[in-house]
């Protein structure tokens, strides 16, 4: 592939190992891990074979994931495939973190900014390679990203930024609950910064694997019907990916319900739980959990993150006003919800056109990975008149 080879050129071939990982259907597929740093960072390009693309979309993937994961797992063709099917050269953008090989790495100062340096570089060093118009494509945390790489763009920013369930600022005089709780997770993380707890784990690559080891097993977890009783170890990734909410963690009230589209009944005792995904397969999520590496969130970046949301501007800043590439922002019902402020900052600080939409019955999720996405989802992510 042409392409591969201009960029390992524009990254420095000293520094870049590029290896072929897949060919057919009518793409190719390459990846490329650039070592300029102990902690490597991971470039996934899928390009049509003999075609010459339109243009580049840039994929950001959510928090604890990476690009393989994030858009080339699907129950058919994925969306860095369909993609590419329509004419993009597709560059998937794995964050170091998932090189990372201890949960003590020196990573304290890995928040948006630092993400955002990476992605800018990337950016940088493809335009080189292929002077193309270019898109930033990011998912949950890998949204906020591609809207934060946007503002700092200025003239050789993005043509377009589109935003899959993701959470600006909430409304303080609408959402003061909701501000006031992503305010108090923002120096609960700190607190853990200062701490020296450089990551945190979400946990699943643990859950994923107990499900498949032993489905039926005590996953030491209460259920909520009865507290004297335990999930099972399937029953509970399911309750995890339909309930995200229900389950302790510093951010689960973030989600209107959860990470996936399904039904959970509790029955007399564990073994008697019915429970099933209805969008995403449930081995969906098993290969785009297999896929992971370390899977480990560096906590400087769920720290910005909630910053973000509590609008806590001196911890960390989005200049929404200086977002001038066109967004399309689409959140879930079931993810993250109708939260629109700060789509609503883009369009009153005159940037471009602003779409805000919520999908109705799809988990956090299920806007990447479903079976119905391709069909329902995917083709208004397409540039105009394609």
């Amino acid at each position: 592939m042409r392409v591969v080879e201009r960029l390992t050129g524009t990254l420095g071939r000293d520094i870049v190992a590029a290896s072929p990982v897949a060919s057919g259907d009518g793409r190719e597929h390459h990846r490329l891990v650039l070592r300029d740093r102990p902690v490597p960072l991971t470039l996934d390009v899928l390009a049509a074979t003999g075609a010459t693309p339109r243009r580049v979309v840039h994929l950001l993937p959510g928090g604890g994931l990476n690009a393989r994961a994030g858009y080339f797992t699907a129950p058919g063709r994925s969306l860095a495939q369909f993609l590419c099917d329509h004419g993009f050269l597709v560059v998937g953008i794995s964050p170091r973190e998932d090189a990372l090989t201890t949960a003590d790495a020196d990573c304290a100062d890995w928040g948006l900014a630092h993400h955002r340096a990476d992605v800018e570089r990337v950016v940088a060093a493809v335009r080189e390679a292929v002077d193309l118009p270019y898109d930033l494509l990011g998912h949950s945390a890998g949204a906020l990203l591609a809207l934060d790489t946007a503002a700092h763009g200025g003239g050789r920013g993005p043509q377009r930024v589109i935003a899959l369930d993701t959470t600006g600022p909430f409304d303080p005089v609408a959402e003061p609950g909701l501000t006031a709780r992503a305010a108090d997770l923002t120096a609960a993380l700190q607190q853990l910064l200062d701490q020296g707890i450089r990551t945190v784990d979400p946990g699943l690559k643990t859950l994923f694997a107990r499900a498949a080891e032993d489905p039926d097993g005590d996953s030491g977890v209460p259920r909520p019907v009865d507290a004297s009783t335990r999930f099972g170890n399937l029953a509970l990734a399911h309750y995890a990916l339909t309930h995200t909410r229900e389950l302790p963690g510093p951010a689960n009230w973030i989600y209107q319900r959860g990470h996936s589209s399904g039904e959970f009944h509790f029955g007399a005792t564990p073994r008697q739980d019915r429970f099933a995904l209805d969008r995403t397969p449930f081995a969906v999520w098993a290969a785009a959990v297999g896929r992971l590496g370390s899977g480990l969130q560096p906590t400087a970046l769920l720290r910005d993150l909630a910053a973000v949301w509590a609008g806590r501007d001196d911890v960390y800043r989005i200049d929404w006003a200086a977002i001038r590439a066109e967004v399309v922002w689409i959140n879930t019902e079931l993810g993250r919800g109708d939260h629109d402020l700060a789509a609503r900052l883009i369009r009153e600080g005159g940037g471009g056109p602003v779409g805000f939409s919520v999908l109705p019955g799809y988990g956090h999720g299920d806007v990447v990975w479903a079976a119905t996405a391709e069909h329902e989802v995917w083709p208004s992510l397409l540039p105009a008149g394609d």
